[in-house]
C-alpha cells in the first residue's frame, strides 16, 4: 500500500494506491491548523487503511515544519516517504520553466496527472481529432493557471490569489468592506454583490487570458481542465465567458500525478 499526500497551504489531501486494490475510491482531507492536531489525525487515517502502508509519495508546499511532522508519523508505520520534486522532464512531460526546480511541486505533479488524463482520452478519440493545447486552472488558496502544449511541454502559467483569499484581502485590508460571498451579478447593486462579482470576474478573466493566448499561439482552441475547492464559486462565470471551450473537471490532479510516481516506488 503506497500512501499519496498532497500537502497544500491549508489542508492535506490523502489517498492510496495498491497494485491489486487500485486507487482509493474517495480522498480524505485533514486541515493543517491547528498543526498540533495533525499527527493524531494522520495516525487515525493510516490505522484505518485496508492494508498497512509500506511507502508514501507526496508533494509539500506547506513548509519544512509540516513536512517533518508528517515524516515522523510515517516512520512510526515504517513507511518511508519520497517527496516529488520538479525536474526538467518526467514521463512524457517537459518542464520549460527557466529553472525547472523552482516550479511548485504541486503544480508539477498536477501536470503529470493531467498528462495521464490526456493519454487516456486519446485512446478513445478518433485519430482525426485535432490535438490542442491544454490549460489547467486550479482554484485553491492560490489559483494557478498552467498551459501544456500539444506535445506536452509545460509552457508556463499564472499564480494569483484564490477566490477566498481575494475576498479575505478586501475584508482585512480595508476599513469598510465586508467579507463577501455569493454568486456574481451582471450589474451589482450592493457592496456584497460588487465584491463577489469582482472576485469571480478576476478569476475568469485570468483563465480567459491564458486560453486566448494558447488559442492564438497554437491556432486551435485549447482544452480547459479545472480543479480545486474554489471551482464551484467561479464555475458559472468561467463557463459563460469561455462557452466555446471544452471544460473538464478533474477532482485530484496532484494525487493523479503522485499515483504515477507510486509505480516507481
Amino acid at each position: 500500500m503506497i500512501v499519496l499526500l498532497d500537502v497544500g497551504n491549508s489542508r492535506i489531501k490523502l489517498g492510496w494506491k495498491h497494485p491489486s486494490l487500485g486507487r482509493e475510491p474517495s480522498v480524505h482531507a485533514i486541515a493543517l491548523r491547528p498543526l498540533e492536531a495533525l499527527p493524531e489525525l494522520l495516525r487515525k487515517w493510516l490505522s484505518a487503511l485496508p492494508i498497512p502502508a509500506t511507502a508514501a509519495c507526496g508533494v509539500n508546499v506547506a513548509g519544512s515544519v509540516v513536512g517533518q511532522r508528517i515524516e515522523q508519523v510515517l516512520q512510526e508505520y515504517e513507511a518511508q516517504i519520497q517527496w516529488l520534486l520538479p525536474i526538467a522532464k518526467k514521463f512524457e512531460v517537459h518542464n520549460a520553466y527557466d529553472n525547472p526546480e523552482q516550479l511548485g511541486a504541486d503544480r508539477w505533479s498536477a501536470l503529470l496527472g493531467l498528462a495521464a488524463h490526456l493519454k487516456d482520452a486519446a485512446r478513445t478519440q478518433a485519430a482525426t481529432s485535432p490535438v490542442s493545447a491544454s490549460v489547467l486552472a486550479t482554484f485553491g488558496t492560490a489559483t494557478t493557471i498552467d498551459t501544456l502544449s500539444p506535445d506536452l511541454v509545460f509552457e508556463g502559467g499564472l499564480i494569483l490569489p484564490g477566490p477566498a483569499l481575494m475576498r479575505q484581502s478586501l475584508a482585512q485590508g480595508t476599513a469598510n468592506l465586508p467579507l463577501a460571498s455569493g454568486a456574481g451579478n451582471n450589474f451589482p447593486k450592493n457592496t456584497l454583490q460588487a465584491i463577489s462579482t469582482g472576485v469571480v470576474a478576476a478569476q475568469a478573466g485570468a483563465v480567459w487570458r491564458q486560453c486566448l493566448i494558447a488559442e492564438q499561439h497554437y491556432a486551435t482552441a485549447p482544452a480547459l481542465f479545472v480543479s480545486g475547492g474554489g471551482w464551484p464559486e467561479v464555475e458559472a462565470e468561467v463557463r459563460t465567458r469561455l462557452a466555446h471551450l471544452r471544460i473538464t473537471f478533474i477532482a485530484n490532479p496532484v494525487l493523479d500525478g503522485l499515483a504515477r510516481m507510486a509505480h516507481q516506488l
